[in-house]
C-alpha cells in the first residue's frame, strides 16, 4: 500500500501545482484534495473533497480516507472566492488550523504533518537582526494581519507536536513565493504601474520560486532521505537578495517615496482602488524588509533550490512584462540621482 496524501487550499494555484506533482511520486497510492470552494484548474487523478477545514467534518474525510499524509496549504494572506475578507482569512488560517489539527490528533493512521508557513513570523522591525535563523525571536511579535495568523498557527503545530510525538511534523517557513502564476500581496505590488516606497528606505528581500516551493514541500512529504531530516522547523528562500530599488529597476517600474507618516494613508487608497493589499505588515516590509538563513533548509532538510532570489524575480517580471520604462534606462536614471549630493545614496534600515 503506497502512501494517502490529504492536502488543503488546493482552490489556489500553487496548491493545485503540488497535487497534480505529488500523485506522480511511485510512492503514492492516492491525493485527497480539499477546499471550501472547488477550484477552477485540474487536479489530475486527485479525489476532490469539498470541505471547509474550519468544520469538524475534515476528521470524517481523514478516517474515510485512512490518511498517513496531511500537507496542509491553507494558510493564506489574502481571501480567494469565498467572501468575509480579513475576517474570513484569519478563520480559515487560525481556526481551520485547530479544527484539523484536533482532527489530526484523534486519527490514528497520520504519520506525517507538512505545513506551509512564512518568514512572517520573524515580523519586520528596525532593530531587527541582519539575518534571522529559525530560532531567532522576533523583535516585537506581529500586532496583526497574516503575520500574527501564522504565530498563532505555529503555537497550535507546536502543541500538536507535544501531543503526539510520534507525528513527523515539518514546518516550512517560505520567503516571499514569486512566479509566472503567483498570488500573494507581494506580488500585486509589484504588478503596479508606479511602486509606493517608503521614503530614506531601502529594504532586503528574499524570494523563492513557485517551483521550488511545490519541490520542498514534495520532499517534507517524504520519508526523509539518507543523512537527512524533515521533521522540524526551515526557512526557505532562494540564494542571496535584493533591494528594493534593484526590483523596481528590473521591473522597469519607477517608484513614488512617501514620507513614513502618509504610507498608511497611500495604502488605504491603494486598498480602496483594490489595486493591492497594502496592509500594515506589507509597510513594515517595504521598509525594513527581512532576510533569513537557509543552512538548515540544505544541510538538515537536504533541499537546494533550483532558482536564487533574483532568478525568481528575473521570472516574474518576464511573466508580468515590460514596465513603463525600459529597464535599462531606469536603472541609470535612478543611479544619477542616487549619486547627487542631496541624496545621500540609498539607505538601508537593516
Amino acid at each position: 500500500m503506497g502512501k494517502v496524501v490529504l492536502v488543503t487550499g488546493v482552490a489556489r494555484q500553487l496548491g493545485g501545482r503540488f497535487v497534480r506533482r505529488i500523485q506522480r511520486d511511485p510512492e503514492v497510492e492516492r491525493v485527497i484534495a480539499v477546499d471550501a470552494v472547488p477550484p477552477e484548474h485540474q487536479l489530475g487523478g486527485a479525489d476532490f473533497v469539498q470541505a471547509d477545514i474550519r468544520q469538524p467534518a475534515i476528521a470524517k474525510v481523514l478516517a474515510e480516507y485512512h490518511v498517513d499524509t496531511v500537507v496542509h496549504m491553507d494558510v493564506t494572506a489574502t481571501a480567494l472566492g469565498r467572501g468575509g475578507g480579513r475576517g474570513s482569512v484569519k478563520e480559515t488560517n487560525v481556526i481551520g488550523t485547530m479544527q484539523l489539527l484536533g482532527a489530526c490528533q484523534k486519527s490514528p493512521t497520520v504519520q506525517r504533518l507538512v505545513v506551509k508557513s512564512s518568514t512572517s513570523v520573524y515580523g519586520s522591525a528596525p532593530k531587527d537582526p541582519a539575518v534571522f535563523t529559525e530560532t531567532t525571536p522576533p523583535k516585537s511579535l506581529p500586532s496583526g494581519g497574516f503575520a500574527k495568523d501564522i504565530v498563532e498557527v505555529e503555537g497550535y503545530v507546536r502543541g500538536f507536536a507535544r501531543r503526539r510525538p510520534d507525528v513527523a511534523v515539518c514546518v516550512l517557513r517560505f520567503a516571499n513565493i514569486l512566479g509566472p502564476a503567483a498570488e500573494s500581496p507581494l506580488a500585486e505590488y509589484f504588478s503596479l504601474p508606479v511602486l509606493p516606497t517608503v521614503f530614506g528606505y531601502d529594504p532586503r528581500l528574499q524570494f523563492v520560486h513557485e517551483d521550488d516551493a511545490v519541490e520542498v514541500l514534495r520532499l517534507g512529504s517524504h520519508e526523509p532521505r539518507r543523512g537527512t531530516l524533515n521533521s522540524g522547523t526551515f526557512n526557505i528562500a532562494g540564494d542571496g537578495q535584493l533591494l528594493l530599488s534593484q526590483c523596481s529597476r528590473r521591473l522597469g517600474r519607477p517608484t513614488v517615496p512617501v514620507l513614513l507618516p502618509a504610507v498608511t494613508w497611500v495604502g488605504s487608497a491603494l486598498r480602496t482602488l483594490g489595486a493591492t493589499d497594502f496592509s500594515p505588515e506589507q509597510i513594515r516590509l517595504l521598509t525594513h524588509g527581512r532576510v533569513v538563513a537557509t543552512r538548515q533548509m540544505r544541510e538538515t532538510l537536504g533541499f537546494r533550490p533550483k532558482y536564487t532570489t533574483a532568478e525568481t524575480f528575473a521570472d516574474f517580471v518576464r511573466s508580468r512584462g515590460p514596465g513603463l520604462l525600459p529597464p535599462a534606462a531606469l536603472a541609470g536614471a535612478v543611479d544619477r540621482i542616487a549619486a547627487l549630493p542631496f541624496a545621500g545614496g540609498n539607505r538601508c534600515a537593516n
